[in-house]
C-alpha cells in the first residue's frame, strides 16, 4: 500500500506564500502563531493572504470555511481504530486540503497538482479492487468510523460545490475542483472498506422498507 503515497504536501508552502520576504519569514510566523485574537474582523471582514479586506459572507471566505469543516471532520474522523493505510492516507489529504485553503486565501495561487489527483485515484483504486460488485444504492451507515466517512462524503461535495461559488473574478484551479471531487468519491469507497473491515454489511436502500415493529 505504501506505494500509493505521493510526498506529503506540507502546509508550510501553503505558508510560504503569505510572505514576500523569506528572511522576515519566520519572525512573522512567530508573531502570527502567538497572537490568536486581532479585532481585525471586529467589523465583520477577514484579511486574505494579499493583506485584500473581503466581507466574512463572501464566497470565496465561505469556501474556506467549508474546506475548513472538511479537515476538521477528517480530524474527527481519525480518532477512530483506522487501517493504518487509511490513517496515513488521511494525513496527507488534512495537508493538501490546508493547501486549498492556502489557494483560497491567495487568489490566483495553485498548491495542488496533477499528481495529488492521481494519488488520490490510486487510494480509491486501491481499495476498491477488495470489495464485492455494488448492485444496489447504501446508505449512509455501518460501522461508527463508515458512518463518519459518509458524513465527509457530504461535506466534501459541500466543499466543492462553494468552490464553484466562489464568484469574485479571480478563477480556481480546475486541479482542486478535480480533486475535492475524487475525494469525495474515495470517502464513499473508503466508507464501504471500514464496513468490510469491522464486519459491518453496507445499508442497502429498499425501494419499499418493511414497516417497522
Amino acid at each position: 500500500m505504501s506505494t500509493i503515497f505521493a510526498p506529503l504536501p506540507v502546509f508550510r508552502d501553503a505558508v510560504d506564500l503569505l510572505f514576500t520576504n523569506k528572511n522576515d519569514r519566520d519572525d512573522e510566523m512567530g508573531k502570527r502563531l502567538s497572537k490568536i485574537y486581532t479585532r481585525t474582523g471586529d467589523q465583520g471582514t477577514t484579511g486574505l493572504g494579499d493583506g485584500t479586506r473581503v466581507s466574512k459572507t463572501a464566497t470565496r471566505v465561505e469556501a474556506m470555511g467549508q474546506v475548513d469543516e472538511l479537515n476538521s471532520l477528517i480530524g474527527f474522523l481519525m480518532t477512530e481504530l483506522l487501517p493504518r493505510p487509511i490513517e496515513e492516507f488521511l494525513v496527507t489529504v488534512q495537508h493538501t486540503l490546508f493547501n486549498i485553503g492556502g489557494e483560497l486565501s491567495l487568489p490566483g495561487h495553485a498548491l495542488v497538482t496533477p499528481e495529488h489527483v492521481t494519488t488520490v485515484e490510486a487510494m480509491l483504486d486501491g481499495l476498491n479492487e477488495t470489495l464485492p460488485p455494488l448492485e444496489e444504492f447504501i446508505l449512509p451507515g455501518g460501522a461508527r468510523a463508515a458512518a463518519i466517512c459518509h458524513l465527509a462524503r457530504s461535506t466534501c461535495r459541500r466543499a466543492e460545490r462553494s468552490l464553484l461559488a466562489v464568484d469574485d473574478g479571480h478563477a480556481l484551479s480546475a486541479i482542486t475542483l478535480q480533486y475535492l471531487n475524487r475525494l469525495s468519491d474515495l470517502f464513499f469507497v473508503m466508507a464501504r472498506s471500514l464496513n468490510q473491515a469491522t464486519g459491518e454489511s453496507d445499508v442497502l436502500w429498499q425501494r419499499d422498507p418493511p414497516p417497522s415493529d
